[in-house]
């Protein structure tokens, strides 16, 4: 565990609680991806339907898998990735690894799945989750989750890019389906 065991263990119980996401990290662990998680999403979405006391989970536009190997940072890859985990039931698989997603960016090579999310928008998509050979679940969040638990929304400080952000938050209409999301002070109308 991190920072706050509590947080920590309140949500790994919600992830265990939800049969669903349960079934997709059973998926996800069958590929033996080196460092992957389920993340972004697949996390924030749940604890803020939970903190928003929503009776149906909000439906994931994608799910998103990363994952970390070096030895073959090919799209291909993912792509084959994505079809093969798309053939259990068409969820929308979205399978990224993080050892090439620094070239997207403009960064320094990353060094593991955990330092790519440190580069996400915002802090509270940058946590996902992860289940082992003995079904226990194990969050990576470079920032924590108190915000997130908390139902903040805050911007990365090593992105940078307010505007991102707020383009994010539009587009994904946070403030409609969550609509006590604490966001930046600026104007997100």
């Amino acid at each position: 565990m991190g920072d706050n065991p509590t947080l920590e263990a309140r949500l790994l119980g919600w992830v265990r609680e939800d049969a669903e996401r349960m079934t997709r990290l059973r998926q996800a662990r069958e590929l033996a991806l080196p460092q992957w998680a389920l993340a972004a999403g697949f996390v924030r979405n749940l604890v803020w339907d939970r903190l928003h006391a929503h009776d149906v989970p909000t439906p994931l536009n994608d799910i998103d898998l990363i994952f970390f190997d070096r030895e073959d940072d090919s799209s291909a890859r993912d792509r084959e990735l994505t079809q093969r985990l798309q053939a259990h039931g068409g969820a929308p698989w979205s399978v990224k690894n993080q050892a090439r997603m620094h070239c997207r960016h403009g960064h320094e090579p990353y060094r593991s799945t955990l330092d790519a999310m440190r580069f996400w928008v915002e802090c509270e998509t940058a946590v996902g989750v992860t289940l082992d050979e003995r079904d226990r679940l194990r969050l990576l969040a470079p920032f924590g989750i108190e915000t997130l638990m908390s139902g903040r929304v805050t911007l990365n400080p090593l992105h940078g890019d307010a505007e991102v952000l707020r383009r994010r938050a539009l587009e994904k209409q946070w403030q409609t389906r969550w609509p006590a999301l604490l966001m930046p002070a600026r104007d997100f109308d």
